[in-house]
């Protein structure tokens, strides 16, 4: 990621959280956003940019070989870039771990299809919500 890459990331933090989790309420995202952009300008992020024209249109953010998240903009999703984002940090890594909210089914799916495996099932503090902490290992 680039340092103007910034602010695109961002914003499809926001988005993409918003649409995805609808059962958690939009000012819960927007209330975290200023300290997530904080984050994001010092995490290892890789980003998809589209052809020519460079825009950003997903990334996957890292921590070591823990999965922060997969993040494309909505307008892009079902175009295979979460699962090319995801095959490019699988080659850096013989094991990577997440969590994903159970009521994402889309997310989780998504993950099981790609060899992760459900470990353990806890509750998100901050949310309230159920997530369950995936598993992938060459």
């Amino acid at each position: 990621m680039k340092q103007s890459d910034l602010d695109p990331v961002a914003l499809i933090w926001l988005d993409t959280n918003i649409k995805a989790h609808d059962f958690i309420p939009a000012s819960y995202w927007r209330d975290h956003f200023e300290a997530v952009r904080g984050m994001l300008a010092e995490a290892e992020i890789y980003v998809w940019e589209e052809e020519g024209s460079g825009k950003v249109q997903g990334f996957v953010g890292l921590d070591g070989e823990y999965i922060a998240g997969i993040f494309v903009q909505s307008q892009s999703w079902s175009q295979g870039i979460g699962g090319r984002l995801l095959d490019y940090i699988k080659k850096q890594h013989s094991r990577l771990t997440l969590r994903v909210y159970a009521k994402n089914t889309r997310a989780v799916r998504f993950y099981q299809r790609e060899s992760f495996r459900i470990q353990m099932e806890e509750t998100d503090e901050m949310t309230g919500q159920k997530e369950y902490v995936m598993l992938w290992e060459d």
